[in-house]
Order: C-alpha cells, then sequence, then structure tokens
C-alpha cells in the first residue's frame, strides 16, 4: 500500500509539473528581421494571466547571441509577456549592427503588441554584460521610426519604458579608470572583431567609443534604469556603472543602482532575489505598482554569496 501511495504521489506531481509548463505558451522562431543572408528571431513566452506589459530579454554575451538554453527568464511568473530576442553575433556582426537589430526588435514587438496582448507603451528591457549594453543602448538611443519608411515596422519607435540589467558596459573610453581607452584594445583587445576595422586607429577608437557607450546618450526623457553590479567584477568593473548613475543624476534621469559586495561578473546566490527586485521595478514603472519595499532612486550596497561550484 506505501508503495501505491509514493506512486501516486509521483504521479500526480508530474502532472501538476506538466500543467504548470503549459499554462505558458511559447512561440517559437519569429523572424523579426533579415539581412545579409541571415534571419534573426525571437520566442514569446505568453503567461496564462497576462498583465498586459512586455519584457524583452536580450540573449547576448560578449555581443555573441545562440538559440540554446532558450527561456523566459522568470518573467511571465510576474505576468510579463516576453520577447526573448536573438541577435546578429559578432565578429561577423559588429556591435553597431548589433544595436540596429535591436532596434528593429523593439519596432517588432510594438507593430505586433496587439496580437501579443501587450500595450506597445508597456515595454521593459533587460540583459546581462552585454545584454545590459544593449538594454541601455535602447533606453538611451531608442527612439522614433521613419514614418516614412516602405516597411510599416521600420515606421514604429524603438523606445522602451524601463530598464533592469546587471553589470553593463556603459563608458568603453573609461573602462576601469579615467582614460582607460576598451575599443577593441587593452581588456577588451579580444572584442576587436567586435568593434570592426574602425576600432584599428585612434580615432575611430575615439569615435565609435562615444558612438556605442549609453553614457554619451543619456538624456532626461530616457526610460527609468535599475542596474545590478559587483564590485568584484573583474570583467566589467562597477564603476561604469557609477558613472552612468552619477550622469543620469546631471541631467535629472531616473536611476537606480545595486552594488552587490564581494560579487563578480554573475554567479551570486542572491541573483533570484535581485531579479525579483527587478520585476518589482518593471511593476511600478510599466503598471504603477507600488512596491512593498520603495525604490531610493540612488545607489545602495547589499552582501553577497558565491554560488558553490
Amino acid at each position: 500500500m506505501k508503495k501505491l501511495i509514493l506512486t501516486l504521489l509521483g504521479f500526480l506531481t508530474v502532472c501538476h509539473t506538466s500543467l504548470t509548463a503549459q499554462e505558458v505558451e511559447r512561440i517559437a522562431d519569429i523572424i523579426y528581421t533579415k539581412h545579409d543572408g541571415v534571419a534573426l528571431t525571437m520566442d514569446v513566452f505568453k503567461p496564462a494571466k497576462p498583465n498586459g506589459a512586455g519584457v524583452i530579454k536580450i540573449i547576448s554575451g560578449g555581443w555573441k547571441s545562440n538559440h540554446k538554453g532558450i527561456n523566459d527568464g522568470g518573467w511571465t511568473k510576474a505576468g510579463y509577456t516576453t520577447f526573448v530576442v536573438v541577435h546578429g553575433s559578432q565578429p561577423r556582426f559588429q556591435v553597431e549592427e548589433i544595436v540596429a537589430d535591436l532596434n528593429r526588435a523593439v519596432r517588432f514587438i510594438r507593430a505586433n503588441a496587439a496580437k501579443y496582448g501587450v500595450d506597445p507603451m508597456k515595454l521593459g528591457v533587460t540583459g546581462g554584460s552585454a545584454g545590459g549594453h544593449l538594454s541601455l543602448m535602447l533606453a538611451t538611443r531608442g527612439g522614433a521610426g521613419d514614418p516614412k519608411a516602405a516597411d510599416p515596422v521600420d515606421r514604429e519607435s524603438s523606445a522602451v519604458q524601463a530598464v533592469a540589467c546587471f553589470y553593463p558596459p556603459t563608458d568603453y573610453l573609461n573602462w576601469f579608470e579615467d582614460g582607460d581607452n576598451a575599443v577593441g584594445i587593452g581588456k577588451l583587445a579580444a572584442y576587436a572583431g567586435a568593434f570592426g576595422p574602425k576600432s584599428a586607429t585612434p580615432e575611430g577608437r575615439e569615435a565609435l567609443g562615444r558612438e556605442l557607450s549609453p553614457l554619451y546618450w543619456v538624456h532626461k526623457e530616457q526610460p527609468p534604469v535599475y542596474i545590478v553590479h559587483g564590485d568584484a567584477d573583474p570583467q566589467v568593473s562597477h564603476t561604469q556603472s557609477m558613472r552612468f548613475i552619477k550622469r543620469c543624476g546631471e541631467v535629472g534621469a531616473k536611476c537606480e543602482v545595486l552594488i552587490r559586495t564581494g560579487a563578480g561578473h554573475g554567479g551570486w546566490q542572491e541573483m533570484s532575489d535581485d531579479n525579483a527586485r527587478m520585476a518589482e521595478w518593471f511593476d511600478l514603472q510599466l503598471l504603477g505598482k507600488q512596491p512593498a519595499k520603495p525604490f531610493t532612486y540612488g545607489t545602495s550596497s547589499l552582501p553577497s554569496t558565491p554560488v558553490k561550484r
């Protein structure tokens, strides 16, 4: 009898897991643009109880993007229809082109907002590292489409309404310290291909550094930005986020930065807590839902615990 009961409990658990998984509808491999012989896609995850807003999750690490392990990032649990975007990867596609890909993705989502059940003016964006950089490029440079474009998608705006991201590069001209140019040289020499031939000269690096650094495009009307960054990050210095929030303060833009003390480039146990806080950020900025713990629009810090390997 005991064995039978355990078997039944196991069966019920499997059934519950299956039903839970079915609550989220996944629409895979939606083509949002084609260029240079490549079709770029996104997957859409629709929650059982959508809240009418969308979160754009950028798949990017070192400006490389692929379809392995695509998931909704947990945003559907909070009711967000989630658009998981894959972009063209470097070195075949350079960062300038990748930024254009992401602008196109937002325009596509906005043009098809009604189809996916989201308000076109309630779009948040998230990512980590290069995905964080691209999120901030949308925040600072996303904007109106071309009203004369032949493609109706390109007539739409690429502006987003909120950003929440992890350890984003914001200033390639001052990577760890003042004057520490990393446009395909120095600490980012391995990414020379991502910046392309323009980065071969000092003049080209200066121009690219300003073009591709969100810091130099910060403006008062940009969407509210929330950043989490470890102060022991060996790849993207936390000074990148500190520079960004300082600049936001200078122009009157809304920004909040949480520093995780002792944390590196990801890999701390409290990241799930940070994701939950980011969901509250989107709730506030997109839905007007006040969190139990108010946001300060300043800089704060919390400890971190390394993930055991």
